[in-house]
């Protein structure tokens, strides 16, 4: 009977086994994320985890203790440099892990597994950076509306023009029309004049 032996074998002997966890332990150091499937994702992060944390005492025994997992001089030297300064805070958890749609050749469940101080999005500077970004944006749609507000006001203000131009002008050619008629009254006296010198000349006819 196999009671307690809750080691996921992943089909693969011992030795291929611990290679294998080795060398992505070594790829997450490095490339700080990387994709595999579910099953392997889950027991990186048990291989991995122990690592880290032994990272955070700088000491050449540690040092010695990681190499014999990972046996990359550069991920060693990453992981107690940068990986060790960015989880001294963190308490547990330096993995997460998210899972992906399934591999299309073998329906394989895929998952993403990260480093979480290294994921901008969820860490709170992220999210403060975000935020500023939506205020921004809102600000930026509130000028966007007050300068769609003065538009319309602005295209009134032409019209509002055109019409008092327009009402001047009728103003301006009422004196032209007034001098006009004195000049229809002006003739009609020499119209009535013409009959009056006809009936002169009918009398001196006669």
């Amino acid at each position: 009977m196999r009671h307690g032996k809750k080691v996921n074998h992943l089909g693969r002997t011992d030795s291929h086994r611990k290679a294998m966890m080795g060398n992505m332990a070594t790829s997450l150091i490095l490339h700080k994320r990387i994709a595999t499937t579910l099953a392997k994702a889950k027991a990186l992060r048990v291989y991995v985890e122990p690592l880290i944390t032994k990272s955070k005492s700088d000491t050449t025994h540690s040092r010695r203790t990681v190499f014999s997992y990972l046996q990359d001089k550069d991920a060693v030297s990453i992981l107690f440099r940068e990986v060790a300064e960015k989880v001294a805070n963190r308490p547990g958890g330096y993995t997460r892990i998210i899972k992906l749609e399934n591999r299309l050749g073998d329906n394989a469940e895929m998952a993403l597994i990260e480093l979480v101080d290294y994921n901008t999005v969820y860490t709170k500077d992220g999210a403060a950076a975000v935020a500023k970004k939506s205020t921004r944006r809102r600000g930026g749609a509130g000028k966007g509306k007050a300068t769609e507000a003065a538009a319309p006001a602005a295209a009134a203000a032409p019209v509002a023009e055109a019409a008092v131009e327009v009402q001047d002008e009728p103003i301006a050619e009422a004196p032209v029309a007034e001098e006009a008629a004195p000049a229809v009254e002006e003739q009609a006296p020499e119209a009535t004049e013409g009959p009056v010198a006809d009936e002169s000349n009918a009398e001196k006819g006669e």
